[in-house]
């Protein structure tokens, strides 16, 4: 089961306000003085520092006889080089049904150079700004900060009023690109509204605040053309404020689901709204979130409807066939080859109609696979959507129920007592196979009783055999015959680099990767276009040596690890594995005739801890000129925490020191 990083549900019993405040809570307060520091303490190679970065939303009545929601940030950047210029790229994004938009405004953008003692500003003109649809309900703003040079200062605020006042987005504290000295957000909330605060990632809160006060509202509704009714009234607001300073850069290291799951924000969610208003609960169940999908127009309407305008096409894919799960593989087969996927779309609605879908044989993930649903209920079989979420979308809360949360569609199936699970929006995939990143934890299925699912890595082992031998042929040539069959992933990513270069492209990389100079022969590859089973490569290989006094020969043959995994020295944050992992290396090797063994590696068994949750395993023998060679590699579980890191390093620091010692070979005298 993945780790779920710190989630806190804020409590309202806090503290008055600390005097404590950031230096730039007023735009521009930019001087000589603030460009003096070139290297920072909390990072030496940082390649920029956000010096200030300040959010704040409250909610306010709005000309619609109703509230909005408006938010504000004000963010200072030092730009130290080159490397840190992304800084200067700035993008928001907006909200919109199809008739109401997020609004942005009162943009502001000035960059500061220090020019002989003085400060030069250049602001950004409005023109800058550019807008850019993501889908149907994404789009994002743009801009990016002008006269940018190393040592810049770069300086921003703007505005977002919004009518979905329970889309106020979350507040990352933390950035993934440059150290934060200083990052804080304030949510002002009217009596008349609750809402609740999950805080996420490993980084503490240095301040959390409360603030009660009372606050004048005015709300106005349009009547007429010429003729507006106001409501003004006071009400109890209460300001929450959070802060962290001196928050280090989130790095991406290797294994990493989604760098997302562990960055250190605030979320929000909104609970409720009450006296004067009407009393309304907005937290709702999983079962009250499925059944809102299976009414909307835009998931799961259509799966309930006679739907025979499926008939002429899909008919004849099952004709004859009375198995259900036969006639569901015919299905999935047929969706899967013909059909093409236009993007993951990164949320589970569809932009067209399924009929749209059928006809131009193009759609997102979320379309082909509610397709694949439809078609399979209309054939009789019991299917359900299933919406997830991708490693690169982060976790799901099983306590949270939001579709938000969710960025994928899959189908299951039910059929004589089994479950499958189907992707066909990939045509490499098999029946019952998923994408690596659909392996994220927490899912559910979208029926009247919303069960819960979990696709957990270490329901996935991935196991890899190699098999080498090497002999002496008639003329003396030193000849070997390779056979490999990967786990299914490492096929799936064999077939992806096959389907993208070809079949000769492909084993010339392999033949580069080997180690020596070698030739292979006769390459072939099984399977490759049954999607249902990992692949296997076989091919001969040709050992071109020159009659050198000494041949070093390294017994894994390229297949061993090149470098460590894991380089940083520290890691706050756990390593997930996309799955366990059972590698074996075998060789039987004759040696080259003339040649007799010199050096031979020391044979080694280690494990990451005392429970064995990672072995690696090195035999070698040498018996009447025949070097017998096995190397295992195996994790029984895919998740390792934080305190457990420095083990794991260590543990590959090892391996690769390992893998990479050679067999020393010299020409008998």
């Amino acid at each position: 089961m993945r780790l779920i990083p710190l989630v806190i549900f804020c409590t309202l019993t806090l503290p008055a306000f600390s005097q404590k405040e950031s230096p730039f809570t007023k735009f521009g307060k930019i001087s000589a003085s603030t460009f003096a520091t070139k290297v920072y303490a909390i990072d030496s190679g940082a390649n920029a520092i956000v010096l200030s970065d300040i959010g704040s939303a409250s909610l306010e009545g709005n000309s619609k006889g109703w509230f909005s929601l408006v938010t504000r940030k004000h963010k200072v950047v030092h730009i130290l080089n080159k490397n840190g210029y992304d800084e200067a790229n700035v993008e928001i994004h907006l909200y919109t049904n199809g008739s109401d938009e997020e609004k942005l405004d009162k943009v502001k953008a000035v960059t500061y150079n220090l020019e002989n003692g003085k400060v030069v500003e250049t602001s950004m003109e409005k023109s800058a700004v550019f807008k850019e649809k993501i889908n149907k309900n994404r789009l994002v703003k743009k801009f990016t900060m002008p006269n940018v040079k190393e040592g810049s200062i770069i300086e921003y605020d703007y505005q977002v009023t919004s009518d979905f006042i329970g889309n106020l987005d979350p507040w990352l504290f933390q950035s993934t690109s440059s150290p934060t000295l200083w990052s804080e957000f304030v949510f002002s909330v009217p009596e008349f509204f609750s809402y609740n605060f999950l805080s996420r990632g490993f980084h503490g809160i240095d301040i959390n605040e409360r603030k009660d006060r009372t606050a004048s509202f005015t709300v106005r509704q349009t009547q007429t053309a010429s003729s507006t009714e106001s409501f003004n009234f006071n009400a109890g607001v209460t300001d929450f404020r959070w802060v962290m300073k001196d928050v280090p850069e989130l790095k991406t290291e290797s294994f990493t689901s989604s760098i997302m799951n562990h960055i250190s924000r605030m979320e929000f969610q909104l609970a409720s709204k009450q006296y004067p208003l009407e009393v309304q609960n907005f937290r709702t169940s999983w079962t009250e979130l499925t059944k809102g999908l299976l009414q909307n127009e835009s998931f799961g309407s259509i799966l309930n409807n006679s739907n025979n305008w499926l008939s002429d096409d899909i008919k004849p894919v099952y004709a004859s066939v009375n198995s259900g799960e036969e006639k569901a593989r015919r299905l999935y087969n047929y969706v899967r080859d013909n059909f093409s996927c236009t993007g993951k779309s990164g949320y589970i609605y569809m932009d067209q109609s399924l009929k749209n879908v059928l006809k131009t044989k193009k759609g997102t993930v979320a379309e082909i696979n509610l397709l694949l649903t439809t078609m399979l209920r209309y054939s009789g079989l019991d299917a359900t959507p299933v919406i997830l979420s991708t490693t690169k979308h982060g976790y799901a809360i099983e306590y949270s129920p939001m579709t938000s949360s969710f960025d994928y569609v899959i189908v299951q199936l039910k059929d004589n007592g089994k479950v499958f699970y189907l992707d066909a929006s990939d045509n490499l995939l098999g029946f019952n196979r998923l994408p690596l990143d659909c392996y994220n934890g927490h899912a559910r299925v979208v029926n009247e009783t919303a069960d819960a699912l979990v696709f957990s890595p270490d329901s996935l082992t991935e196991s890899k055999t190699t098999l080498l031998i090497i002999n002496n042929d008639e003329n003396g040539k030193w000849k070997g015959r390779m056979s490999q069959t990967p786990g299914y992933y490492g096929s799936y990513d064999i077939r992806e680099k096959v389907k993208d270069k070809g079949k000769e492209e492909f084993f010339k990389e392999v033949e580069k990767a080997f180690g020596l100079d070698i030739k292979i022969l006769s390459p072939s590859i099984d399977s490759l276009k049954n999607y249902e089973t990992p692949v296997a490569l076989h091919y001969d290989v040709e050992f071109l040596t020159n009659g050198e006094s000494t041949i070093y020969v390294n017994p894994m043959f390229g297949e061993g690890y090149k470098k460590n995994l894991f380089t940083a020295a520290e890691r706050y944050y756990p390593v997930e594995m996309p799955y366990t992992m059972d590698e074996t290396f075998v060789l039987s090797m004759e040696v080259p005739k003339g040649y007799e063994v010199d050096e031979l590696p020391k044979q080694m068994i280690a494990k990451v801890d005392e429970e064995g949750s990672g072995l690696f395993e090195y035999r070698i023998s040498n018996s009447q000129g025949r070097i017998s060679f096995r190397c295992r590699i195996k994790f029984n579980r895919s998740l390792y925490l934080p305190e457990e890191y420095p083990n794991l390093r260590e543990f590959f620091n090892m391996v690769v020191s390992k893998q990479s010692e050679q067999i020393v070979l010299k020409k008998k005298i």
